[in-house]
């Protein structure tokens, strides 16, 4: 197919074909999306495709009102959350929901991951928030555009750019970044985190939250405006 978003296609294929191969998802479980801000649309995983199916050609491509400019097959059913993370969330082109395991644990138990150490400090600045439970009003309007709203609501005093990533409770988690692939490491970052906070809690259910003052020591070296974590670019 030829189309002036190939490079957009390109890269919402190859973060789809990530998520399987970090474990992230089975069967057609699971999807990524890549924007292009500048072009107001985003290429996303077409609904019910199996991984190894898909191909660069295959990713739809839909604008920033949810129409779908490019493809003949129908978007992930997911695209209207998509959606929603990208009007709400500057400073993102890349958006991943999976469904991890340890990740969709906490999930399904509406709690919050506490950042017990540094790995997930690391990652993240402080815990890894989970949603309210939609409403059935909510469910009933929009799923897909409610669960989007919830995740935006449960970001307000949030940096998400701090934070990309949650948990949206009964469900499972979405992250996000600077680009499709980065929103999918960022998923696995967050069921390695998820799994080693299972595990915390399997070896002490009193364990503490790592101190404010590591936390944030360890995000800023990494992300913040003074980092030293990795080479210079």
């Amino acid at each position: 197919m030829s189309s002036r978003f190939g490079a957009l296609r390109e890269e919402a294929w190859r973060a789809n074909a990530e998520i399987p191969k970090l474990g992230l998802a089975i069967l057609t479980w699971g999807n990524a999306s890549a924007l292009d801000r500048s072009a107001g649309v985003f290429a996303i995983k077409p609904s019910g495709l199996e991984y190894d199916e898909l191909k660069p050609e295959n990713m739809v491509i839909v604008d920033l009102e949810g129409k779908v400019v490019e493809g003949e097959l129908r978007p992930s059913s997911d695209t209207k959350t998509h959606l929603v993370l990208y009007r709400a969330f500057e400073g993102i082109s890349g958006v991943c929901h999976s469904h991890s395991t340890h990740a969709v644990a906490w999930a399904q138990a509406r709690r919050p991951i506490p950042c017990f150490g540094t790995t997930h400090a690391d990652q993240t600045a402080g815990s890894v928030p989970c949603t309210d439970m939609i409403s059935a009003a909510e469910l009933e309007r929009d799923y897909e555009l409610s669960t989007g709203e919830l995740i935006v609501r449960s970001f307000e005093g949030r940096d998400p750019l701090h934070t990309p990533m949650v948990l949206v409770a009964g469900h499972g988690p979405f992250t996000w970044g600077r680009g499709a692939l980065e929103a999918v490491r960022y998923a696995a970052a967050l069921e390695e985190m998820a799994r080693m906070a299972i595990l915390t809690l399997a070896v002490d259910p009193e364990a503490e939250a790592l101190p404010e003052h590591v936390v944030r020591k360890h995000w800023e070296r990494k992300h913040g405006k003074n980092a030293y974590y990795g080479q210079k670019k």
